[in-house]
């Protein structure tokens, strides 16, 4: 019994790989024309259709809204009992129906028209009612749907959401959005922390940034990076610049050595040439670096050259960086 449930399970895969595949004879002048005149739009778009198509346009809506196009869904049921007030001056309508014939949509056509709005369709019939009526006819025709009944939304569901998330990404490349853009509408989560946060909102700072002058014992700066619990301390020259490092992997190397840590200055063990940063250098880009140098973590310095801040990879982790 698995084996049939795996054969059957690879017909649906093939059969919607080869649908998606085939949309490329698609992307012809009318996708084009559909993805320039979203572009163009000096208002919302607003995404529409009604059962699986309903949910596969939600998505659609979602995708654009997050890529830079200011998009929402509104059920075709709704629209007409009232939701067609979403609608306003610039505006551009993607509906979508595999058929094209779908009443809850060809019912509110006449007030899209009406109100001067762009009409994009998306059907699997290029010449249905809804394709016809509309401005921008994008084809999204499959051989066949996947269920074996061929009743069930599966291939051309897939088909659609492909070429909706075609028209979306082509959309943002030409407004030129970039990761910044992207973050500001996902704040909340963990791609927008990585590309928001940055290291003066995760360092430690104040009381809380492990410190010593050059001419500490090895003890001291032992007792410093104790207190501070960072795996590490800054070592200072008098104007406070930055003279040098010493880490928790240092205090290792030097045991070996068997030197004095109660005569001995920590000057003469540091490591001088280490690895810093700017407090405004995005989280992500200092864990790529504590990543490459295979250190754990960084010293964060002013215009100075003064130690400001501090942190290591389970600030990164807290933040939700790593």
């Amino acid at each position: 019994m698995s084996r049939l449930f795996r054969q059957q399970a690879l017909e649906v895969l093939h059969i919607e790989a080869q649908a998606v595949q085939q949309l490329e004879q698609y992307l012809n002048d009318d996708f084009e024309k559909a993805c320039q005149l979203i572009l163009s739009s000096q208002g919302k778009v607003i995404v529409t259709g009604i059962g699986k198509s309903g949910h596969i346009a939600n998505k659609i809506a979602a995708t654009l809204a997050s890529t830079g196009t200011p998009a929402f869904f509104v059920h075709p049921g709704e629209a007409s009992h009232g939701d067609l007030g979403m609608l306003g001056k610039g505006d551009v309508v993607i509906a979508i129906s595999y058929s094209g014939e779908t009443a809850e949509l060809l019912t509110i056509v006449p007030v899209i028209k009406r109100m001067g709005l762009g009409l994009i369709a998306m059907t699997g019939k290029p010449h249905s009612t809804l394709a016809r009526l509309a401005d921008v006819h994008v084809c999204v025709a499959i051989a066949k749907e996947a269920c074996p009944l061929g009743l069930a939304p599966t291939a051309s569901t897939t088909a659609t959401l492909a070429m909706g998330d075609a028209i979306a990404v082509a959309v943002l490349d030409a407004r030129g959005f970039s990761a910044d853009d992207f973050a500001l509408s996902h704040p909340g989560g963990s791609l927008g922390r990585k590309l928001l946060l940055r290291l003066s909102d995760v360092m430690h700072q104040g009381e809380l940034l492990p410190r010593v002058h050059r001419t500490a014992s090895i003890k001291d700066a032992l007792l410093e990076i104790s207190q501070k619990g960072l795996g590490m301390t800054s070592v200072v020259n008098d104007d406070g610049s930055l003279a040098g490092l010493f880490t928790d992997g240092d205090l290792r190397r030097i045991l070996d050595q068997k030197l004095d840590i109660h005569q001995l200055a920590i000057e003469h063990v540091m490591t001088v040439n280490c690895i810093t940063a700017k407090a405004d250098m995005l989280a992500a880009e200092a864990l790529n670096i504590m990543q490459q140098k295979k250190i754990n973590g960084l010293l964060v310095l002013n215009a100075q050259r003064q130690p400001i801040g501090a942190m290591n990879m389970h600030d990164l982790l807290r933040a939700g960086v790593l």
